[in-house]
């Protein structure tokens, strides 16, 4: 194995710097130059290297973090940490992709292949190397008593469980609540657009479905985190799925100070684990010179710039999954109802390692439709999940790949006729002044108006897809006529367009700030993006607190709370004494509160235990009261209004004091970037924002830690390439031993950035450290 290091691949802490090393594999030198942020400007002298080393450099950061990454998704975890993980391991690999290979390959373009083969090969590599080096090795493995397992191209691909699947957990929850209270109750669980009335599918009975019927499926999308050295599985992705959300925006040349187009993307991810979810590198060959962020993952970059042109994402909420219910023949459980017969499932056995016991035989079953994820005996029903993961091409952001070279609008929109998972808003900008909106995701066409998606359907045929859209027949944009464009995971598809990817949307008041503040800049420049990136005003407090304007109450902590409120200009800033009555407020009173106005008590219940509170609709409410409360609604508002109120008051006065003007936002509100194993952790840290501000932070309302915000960040001068700008936390590094373990924390907390470097000058005035690689002689 060969590698010839200018210093050492490992941590300056275990560094031997006396010794030099050479790498088999590697074709011609390939050179890491790691700037003071910690960011690696990877050099080499073809593409094949270039992945290679970068395979190399991702494990030399980030190893536990991407092993464990791999584990999770191929159902490995009992093999090194015993037979508690075995459920875990069987949920997984009933959504592994099994399908045809030749046509996974082919769906990603021409270089996933070799992509994927280099990378891996690159990250077995460094595994070599620590095999060889065992004082180099990550302190994690030695805890856990386990060593990094290498990886195989297919790996990269098969593994569909990290997508983003928000839509499940609504079908499930409308179904309980329709359940409960009629098909009207639904309208109470999220605004639907465009307007829609969602119908229960014929053959349906709401009430078949039980509360725990995604258990098996949060088990397998849920990440890993661990306790006391012992690996715990971790169903914060179910919360992140329903809050999922990012900001991204592209201005135009005729409205920057530069006349260069300016492009913004700050991704929200979790940031109540460390390392983050993507890591930021340059990657540099002849023909190919990329620089942004990617998933750690993944080979290439998904989030940054070629060069020639600049591409950032958002989330677009496509519908790519539905739950079946079927019937069981009473006589064969094996057996559904399909058409006018029975049809047999199909049971795959497959023996899952556990460490220090034999294996365990498992079934995985499956329908026509997908994996059967509960059977529910007595009543003889079964129940699966349909998802596009079976399809090929839909391994998450690796469709990346092929828009990683296009030079222009047209080779970039070309080239998003790939991307499938996740939906995604992409924004575009290039060199020439052209900016866009290309919308991607793999949205299935339902057959019939009744069949949208948002409840669980039959599986007896009634319910079909009957092939998918093409990315084409999304409603993009080139040159918009104000001279911007913004995404912000809201409803943005032009009135009478046929296709509609989805009917839930994130709420609209993050889009609605950005446009205003974007329409208000003739001359915007990368600071103001930046400075943006960072706005804190909540137009959910704007829309709300004028209802509380003409309000009194005899009760004097209320009276305290509408003080204190009417003074309120929404910023959720961290001094704000404000936003901490307002935020605890409308997440664990108000909504509550007004599910318990609108809806019976158990309905309202199963109401309240939502994620991610529409709000819009509560606003909705307050503006048509006696549409939404009845007669003399606007007496129940200000009654709902003011008993939650004071609840609220008194809550937050039992924790921070009866005197509100020492309370502050961020002195309950913050971040925590736990170590996955207790230690060291990051935090906790001051924080402002919430869950409907530009500066996001989707919190715990009981303890106010923060678990979904923008831990990554970026804002392209698009042409000037080194006055880009970036940030990541807590830093690029997931070994505790490194210096950019936590170096980027007071950087990110404080609002600030790096300068995402590009020319060879500017990398090598602000270079920290080299790595060389060299061929095996």
């Amino acid at each position: 194995m060969a590698l010839l290091l200018g210093v050492s691949l490992v941590p300056e802490a275990v560094a031997d710097s006396g010794k030099s090393y050479e790498m088999a594999g590697l074709a011609r030198p390939a050179e890491i130059i790691v700037d003071k942020w910690g960011v690696p400007h990877i050099f080499a002298a073809d593409t094949s290297d270039l992945l290679y080393a970068q395979g190399v450099n991702i494990a030399r950061d980030r190893l536990f973090q991407i092993d464990t990454w791999r584990r999770r998704g191929l159902g490995q975890l009992s093999e090194v940490l015993g037979p508690s993980y075995v459920e875990q391991d069987r949920a997984a690999r009933l959504f592994l992709y099994r399908g045809d290979m030749a046509a996974e390959w082919a769906s990603y373009g021409p270089e996933a292949k070799l992509a994927a083969t280099r990378f891996a090969d690159g990250i077995n590599a460094y595994i070599d190397y620590l095999n060889r080096n065992p004082a180099a090795l990550p302190t994690e493995f030695a805890t856990l008593g386990y060593r990094p397992a290498k990886w195989r191209p297919e790996d990269v691909v098969r593994i569909r469980t990290h997508a983003i699947g928000e839509n499940l957990s609504w079908e499930v929850t409308r179904a309980r609540m329709t359940c409960l209270a009629g098909p009207d109750a639904s309208r109470y669980l999220r605004n639907l657009q465009p307007e829609h009335t969602p119908q229960v599918p014929a053959g349906l009975d709401p009430c078949s479905i039980p509360s725990d019927v995604l258990k098996v499926y949060n088990l397998a999308t849920a990440s890993v985190s661990f306790a006391n050295g012992t690996l715990q599985t971790d169903t914060t992705k179910a919360i992140a799925d329903a809050t999922t959300g990012s900001n991204s925006w592209v201005v135009g040349p005729q409205r920057t100070a530069t006349g260069r187009p300016i492009l913004a993307n700050d991704p929200h991810r979790g940031t109540d684990a460390l390392p983050s979810g993507r890591y930021i590198a340059h990657l540099s060959a002849p023909g190919l010179n990329l620089a942004g962020a990617g998933e750690p993952w993944n080979p290439g970059i998904a989030i940054g710039h070629n060069g020639k042109v600049a591409f950032g994402l958002t989330n677009l909420p496509a519908d790519q999954t539905d739950l079946y219910v079927y019937e069981l023949d009473p006589n064969d459980s094996t057996k559904y109802r399909y058409g006018s017969g029975w049809e047999q499932m199909t049971t795959r056995y497959e023996d899952i390692p556990v460490e220090g016991a034999t294996p365990v035989r498992s079934a995985l079953t499956f329908t026509r439709h997908g994996p059967v994820v509960k059977i529910d005996e007595q009543n003889h029903r079964a129940f699966a999940i349909r998802t596009v993961w079976t399809e090929p091409g839909t391994s998450p952001y690796l469709a990346s790949l092929a828009y990683q070279r296009a030079g222009n609008y047209n080779d970039f929109k070309a080239s998003m006729g790939k991307w499938r998972t996740p939906g995604s808003n992409l924004v575009f900008a290039d060199q020439k002044g052209d900016i866009a909106y290309v919308p991607a995701a793999l949205t299935p066409k339902r057959q019939g108006a009744a069949y949208d998606g948002l409840l669980p359907v039959p599986g007896d045929g009634r319910y079909e897809w009957d092939g998918f859209y093409n990315n084409s027949e999304l409603a993009g944009v080139l040159n918009p006529p104000q001279g911007f464009f913004a995404s912000a995971n809201d409803y943005n598809i032009p009135a009478g367009h046929p296709v509609i990817p989805t009917y839930e949307w994130q709420l609209p008041y993050r889009k609605q700030r950005i446009d205003a503040i974007l329409s208000a800049l003739p001359q915007a420049t990368v600071k103001d993006s930046l400075a943006l990136q960072q706005d804190e005003k909540s137009l959910v407090a704007t829309n709300i607190l004028p209802y509380l304007a003409p309000l009194s109450s005899a009760d004097p902590g209320v009276t305290k709370a509408l003080q204190l409120l009417r003074g309120y200009d929404g910023v959720a800033s961290q001094e704000s004494a404000a936003a901490v009555l307002f935020e605890t407020w409308i997440m664990l009173y108000l909504h509550s509160g007004w599910a318990r106005t609108v809806l019976p008590q158990a309905a309202a219940d199963v109401l309240t235990r939502t994620i991610n509170p529409d709000l819009s609709l509560v606003i909705k409410s307050f503006a048509d009261p006696d549409a939404w409360f009845g007669p003399n609604g606007a007496a129940t508002r200000d009654k709902l209004l003011l008993d939650t109120l004071g609840q609220a008051f008194a809550g937050v006065s039992a924790q921070l004091g009866a005197d509100a003007s020492t309370w502050r936002w961020g002195a309950v509100h913050h971040v925590l970037f736990a170590h996955p194993l207790g230690g060291p952790n990051v935090g906790p840290i001051p924080a402002g924002g919430s869950y409907h501000t530009i500066h996001p932070s989707f919190f715990n309302p009981f303890n106010y830690q923060q678990i979904i915000g923008a831990s990554f960040k970026m804002a392209l001068d698009v042409g000037n390439w080194n006055a880009s700008y970036a940030i990541n936390a807590p830093g690029q590094s997931g070994d505790q031993r490194s210096p950019h373990y936590s170096d980027l924390t007071g950087l990110w907390s404080s609002g600030g950035s790096f300068p995402l470097l590009y020319g060879k000058t500017e990398i090598e005035r602000n270079a920290e450290s080299r790595i060389l690689l060299l061929p095996a002689r």
